[in-house]
């Protein structure tokens, strides 16, 4: 959230002249008005003034004259991602935070540089040949790809940095100068972007080995580069944080309905019958988070698939934990799983 809230505050007795050099200093296009113990009043907006200084309001009269007092609002919990949609579902800017009535933040719809903002490095796995997916990938690595109008990498890249992420590692192998020549250093999108190429294929585990000494000690996103997903990224890092996990692991609920009936028995006496039951099991969703110490663990040039680097944590009787994605989720592996994300992300929000 927006870090100097009080630089944007302001009382209803205050003249429009101050609420516009308050405007003007934080560059957010609002002001907050407040009472003495920092309930909430209303709000007011360069707009605002601006569209009564033309029906002659002058810039001595009080902002009680002009600020809007049934604002939208929000409570303190909302995350980022909840937040940018509402702004953006009402046409907003920005969004004030409140707790018991007060007014603890603001979150801005334009989030670089002002809103809530995390340094945890993002790992996206862009290395793979897309085997499954030839001849599209003949002569185009496959997170470059489109869906609808962006490769399949911006929209993943997209979804971290509305939810506030900025410091990113791509993982390439295959035909890796496009990926690089498509993001560049992440100026374009004002972010931070380093690469890491695997001269031989490492698994996604082992490109960890592969990171700079100065990547930020914190727990780390790891994600595979060709997943279409609206999962909550700050959600699952809350989780993490909370579990004080050595890792976590994304999954995803998986049906399978054998196609016979079941029969259950004990010796040659049968005890139950199920008619075509309905299994369920938890696969993995291709999307991890890995404490520093995990990360450090793996030696340059090791190959180790994430599976396998997290079962060995768990031998060591390390804190590997679990979170349920019940959001939309797919792995774009096969032709057919490509040409089901072009009709889904026109109704997805990404």
């Amino acid at each position: 959230m927006y870090s100097k809230l009080d630089n944007i505050l302001l009382y209803s007795h205050q003249a429009l002249l101050e609420a516009l050099k308050v405007i003007d200093k934080a560059a957010l296009r609002i002001a907050i008005v407040v009472d003495e113990r920092e309930q909430l009043v209303g709000v007011v907006t360069d707009g605002d003034i601006r569209r009564h200084l033309i029906k002659g309001v002058s810039l001595n009269e009080p902002v009680s004259k002009v600020m809007n007092t049934n604002p939208l609002t929000a409570p303190s919990t909302i995350t980022r991602k909840d937040a940018v949609k509402l702004m953006e579902s009402n046409g907003l800017l920005a969004l004030p935070l409140i707790k018991n009535g007060q007014v603890v933040g603001l979150e801005t719809l334009n989030q670089h540089g002002s809103g809530r903002t995390y340094e945890n490095p993002v790992f996206l796995m862009a290395g793979g040949f897309g085997t499954r997916l030839k001849p599209l990938t003949d002569n185009c690595p496959k997170p470059l790809l489109k869906v609808g109008d962006k490769p399949i990498l911006e929209i993943v890249l997209d979804s971290f940095i509305r939810a506030g992420f900025k410091n990113f590692y791509i993982s390439t192998h295959y035909l890796p100068q496009m990926i690089k020549d498509y993001f560049g250093d992440g100026s374009k999108w004002k972010v931070n972007i380093t690469y890491v190429h695997e001269e031989q294929p490492l698994g996604t585990g082992g490109a960890l080995g592969l990171l700079p000494s100065d990547v930020p000690d914190l727990p780390l996103f790891l994600m595979n580069g060709d997943v279409l997903t609206n999962v909550d990224f700050e959600k699952v890092l809350e989780f993490h944080n909370k579990q004080n996990a050595h890792a976590t692991m994304c999954v995803r609920d998986y049906e399978y309905q054998v196609p016979f009936g079941v029969i259950q028995g004990t010796g040659n006496r049968v005890t139950n019958m199920v008619e075509k039951p309905v299994e369920h099991y938890f696969i993995n969703a291709g999307i991890y988070i890995v404490s520093p110490e995990l990360r450090r663990a793996v030696s340059k040039n090791r190959y180790i698939d994430m599976p396998s680097l997290l079962e060995s944590s768990i031998e060591k009787q390390q804190d590997v934990v679990m979170y349920p994605v019940r959001e939309y989720w797919l792995d774009i592996g096969r032709i057919e799983d490509y040409k089901r994300a072009q009709l889904d992300i026109i109704n997805l929000d990404f």
